[in-house]
C-alpha cells in the first residue's frame, strides 16, 4: 500500500532537464530568503535610528555639538543621520564663505540632504528588484519544467501498450512538482517584495518630512544669527 507522496523519490526520478529547472528555483528560493532577512534587519535598523535620532534632535540639543557627535562617528552612522549631517555640512560652509543670500544657503543644505537621502534609500531599496523579478518568472520556470516533464512522460507511455491511471499518475506528480517549486520560490519574493517596498517608502517619505523641517530649522538660525550679528 501506498504510504504517501515521496517528493524525493519524485524528484530523483524526474528527467535531467525537470532537475536543473528544479535547481534553478531552489538557488532562486534561497537567495531571496537570504535577501529578505537582510532586508528586514536593514530597514529595522533604519526605522531604528530614525527613530532616535530625531528624538535627539527635537529634545533641544545644540545643532553643533549633535552634528559634532555624528560626525565623530564616521563610518557607523546610517539613514538620517547621514541626511542631517550632510545638510547641515553645507549649511556650515556656506555661512563659512558669509554667503548673505538665506535663499542661496537653504538650497545647497537641501540639495545635500537630497542627494544624501536619495542615496541612503537606494541602500534600501537595493536587491528588491531581484524579489520581484523571482516573483514574476518563478512560475512560469516551474511551468517550463512541468510541460517538458509531461511531454518526457507522454512520450514513454505511448510505448507502453497498458496504459491505466497507476501508471500515469507518478509521471504527471514528478512534472507537477516542479510547478509547486516555482509557487514555492514565488510567493514569499512577492510578499517580501510588496511589504518592503512600502516600508521603503514610508521610511522615504519620513526623510522627506524631515528636510523639510530641519530647512525650517536653518533658516530660523539664520535669522538668530544675523540678528544677533
Amino acid at each position: 500500500m501506498n504510504s504517501g507522496l515521496d517528493i524525493f523519490k519524485l524528484i530523483a526520478e524526474a528527467s535531467i532537464p525537470v532537475k536543473l529547472v528544479m535547481l534553478v528555483l531552489l538557488v532562486f528560493s534561497f537567495m531571496s530568503w537570504v535577501i529578505i532577512v537582510r532586508k528586514y534587519t536593514q530597514l529595522k535598523a533604519a526605522h531604528e535610528n530614525a527613530e532616535s535620532f530625531e528624538e535627539r534632535f527635537w529634545s533641544g540639543a545644540d545643532l553643533a555639538q549633535l552634528f559634532r557627535e555624528v560626525s565623530n562617528r564616521g563610518a557607523s552612522n546610517g539613514g538620517l543621520e547621514n541626511v542631517f549631517e550632510s545638510g547641515f555640512r553645507e549649511f556650515a560652509r556656506q555661512r563659512q564663505r558669509r554667503v548673505h543670500d538665506m535663499r542661496l544657503v537653504i538650497e545647497s543644505s537641501e540639495r545635500a540632504m537630497r542627494v544624501a537621502g536619495t542615496r541612503e534609500i537606494g541602500a534600501l531599496e537595493r536587491n528588491l528588484e531581484f524579489l520581484a523579478n523571482v516573483g514574476s518568472i518563478s512560475p512560469y520556470v516551474g511551468l517550463f519544467g512541468t510541460v517538458w516533464g509531461i511531454m518526457g512522460a507522454f512520450q514513454g507511455l505511448g510505448e507502453m501498450k497498458d496504459v491505466t491511471i497507476s501508471v500515469v499518475a507518478p509521471h504527471i506528480s514528478e512534472a507537477l512538482i516542479a510547478t509547486a517549486m516555482g509557487l514555492f520560490a514565488a510567493i514569499p519574493a512577492v510578499w517580501a517584495y510588496n511589504r518592503f517596498a512600502n516600508k521603503v517608502e514610508r521610511v522615504a517619505s519620513r526623510y522627506e518630512v524631515f528636510q523639510e523641517e530641519f530647512s525650517s530649522v536653518l533658516q530660523r538660525q539664520i535669522q538668530t544669527d544675523d540678528a544677533a550679528a
